[in-house]
């Protein structure tokens, strides 16, 4: 088959559509990319790539079309989100080929899919919308208030947008009620979740010392609300033997390192941002992993991405999250989950954790549960079943 993926993001930048792409051709496809600049996370475009426009990466086809580096404000976001989507879709008036399907493997912004309704329009062939973040909603964690009037006017863009695709596919399967209930679409929906990196598949087992070790690791923004953590960790403090562990970065980072101070939480440790390879090495740390999300009915759709990655480790799942993750985790049998933002009921849940005497049927029903339904073997065998639907 061949396929035109369009994607604001591609390698070297470090998303999972690079892998999905390139395991697709050992597959015998054909994979062209229609993508930007690399400048994530950093906000400036490489050196080395502000002339590239073509090469061939592992046998994917890649066009780059030019766009402003994200850079460090709002502004420059929104004009880096402007610049892909008029640059690339003039870029795909440009492109030559006969492709059969087309994918938008959407991210953050929905934008990004506008230069693959050019493609679908001038090479008359379906497109496939992949989703894994819902947009208008996604705004909200940059700090756009939903009664606003841009989020009003994002909410009329991205139903436009999605009415475009003539199917879509899910990478959590409660967004299917987003996309019924609040942005009234219908159409034909798959449910294709996505698996964690083979490196996440490997985690040594550290060696009991008597010390429970907890770990959240990824962004530490305003929607994972990483502050119900500390706030947990404030009601534990006077217990030595649990140590809570963050690994990441975000906008609310700082407010969280402000929590720790005003508590004297000796209890918390920050070890910042580190890239993937080095992360087996913090989650070998953890005795059960960690997480949250804000109380948003919308965002508990989401099935964030490090639940699979948590899960592939082996190791139990502790939280403070409505929707998608509780319901997961629920099933899984491999962890307690309590309602989001209490803080009082997680560090509950934690002591419960703790006290368990034989605590090793978490840990198995983690591995397995992933294996049975987020595998990479999985993955694919759906993924061809879902593109030659």
């Amino acid at each position: 088959m061949k396929i035109l993926l369009v994607c604001q993001y591609f390698y070297p930048e470090r998303f999972r559509v690079n892998d999905i792409c390139f395991e697709l051709v050992k597959q015998g496809h054909e994979v062209t990319v229609l993508t930007g600049l690399p400048n994530y996370p950093d906000g400036v475009v490489k050196e080395e790539y502000k002339k590239v426009r073509y090469e061939e990466i592992n046998g994917v086809k890649v066009f780059r079309s030019w766009l402003l580096g994200r850079g460090s404000s709002n502004k420059t976001l929104f004009l880096n989100y402007l610049s892909f989507a008029i640059s690339a879709s003039l870029k795909a008036l440009s492109l030559k080929g006969n492709f059969d399907k087309i994918i938008v493997y959407q991210l953050s912004p929905v934008t990004m899919a506008i230069p693959a309704i050019v493609a679908k329009k001038k090479f008359k062939i379906p497109l496939i919308m992949y989703t894994h973040d819902l947009w208008p909603e996604s705004i909200v964690s940059g700090g756009i208030t939903s009664k606003g009037t841009i989020y009003k006017s994002v909410k009329r863009l991205s139903k436009k947008i999605y009415k475009q695709a003539d199917e879509i596919w899910l990478s959590s399967q409660m967004f299917k009620y987003y996309f019924n209930d609040y942005l009234e679409i219908d159409k034909q929906m798959t449910h294709l979740p996505v698996y964690a990196e083979d490196l996440f598949g490997s985690i040594p087992q550290r060696e009991k010392d008597g010390e429970i070790n907890l770990l959240f690791a990824g962004n530490i923004g305003e929607m994972q609300s990483v502050e119900t953590i500390l706030l947990a960790a404030n009601e534990l403090k006077e217990r030595n033997d649990i140590v809570f562990h963050i690994v990441g970065d975000g906008s609310s980072k700082k407010r969280c390192e402000e929590l720790k101070k005003e508590y004297h939480l000796e209890n918390v440790k920050f070890h910042g941002s580190h890239p993937l390879e080095e992360m087996p090495y913090y989650y070998s740390i953890a005795d059960a992993f960690l997480i949250t999300l804000k109380d948003n009915k919308s965002i508990s759709y989401t099935l964030p991405n490090k639940v699979q990655s948590y899960m592939a480790a082996g190791k139990p799942i502790l939280g403070a999250i409505n929707g998608e993750t509780a319901k997961v985790v629920n099933q899984a049998e491999c962890g307690f989950i309590v309602e989001a933002e209490n803080h009082y009921a997680l560090a509950k849940t934690i002591e419960k954790f703790v006290d368990i005497k034989n605590k090793e049927y978490l840990y198995r029903n983690s591995k397995e549960f992933y294996s049975k339904n987020y595998s990479k073997e999985n993955y694919f065998i759906n993924l061809s079943k879902a593109l030659n639907n």
